[in-house]
């Protein structure tokens, strides 16, 4: 079983960036899609972002496409998502979750969760 955990959240003013990194531990990182999720208050869980085991597929949600990018890197155990151009609408808390499947954006086909960092973008 695969551990996460996030870090990297903070308070950014509209137009900025952050990184978000998540450490896996467990031999098979490597082998699985991974995926960002986010949770602002009072609304559901959204798929913001995910990446194929090798990294070479990666898919996003449209209200981030063109100003994130998820990636990783295998040999550190590690997914991360770049963040620009950041809005006030992005403020959440963002989960990264791992999955035995294909990259999608359902949640309930990830089976492994982090405790997820707070990102805060003012206006």
């Amino acid at each position: 079983q695969v551990q996460l955990v996030e870090s990297g959240g903070g308070l950014v003013q509209a137009g900025g960036s952050l990184r978000l990194s998540c450490a896996a531990s467990g031999r098979t990182f490597s082998s699985l899609t991974m995926g960002w999720f986010r949770q602002a208050p009072g609304k559901e869980r959204e798929f913001v972002a995910a990446v194929s085991w090798s990294g070479g597929n990666t898919f996003y949600a449209d209200s981030v496409k063109g100003r994130f990018t998820i990636s990783r890197d295998n040999a550190k155990n590690t997914v991360y998502l770049q963040m620009n151009s950041l809005k006030p609408e992005d403020t959440a808390v963002y989960y990264c979750a791992a999955s035995p499947r294909s990259p999608r954006s359902a949640g309930w086909a990830y089976d492994t969760w982090g405790q997820g960092t707070q990102v805060t973008v003012s206006s």
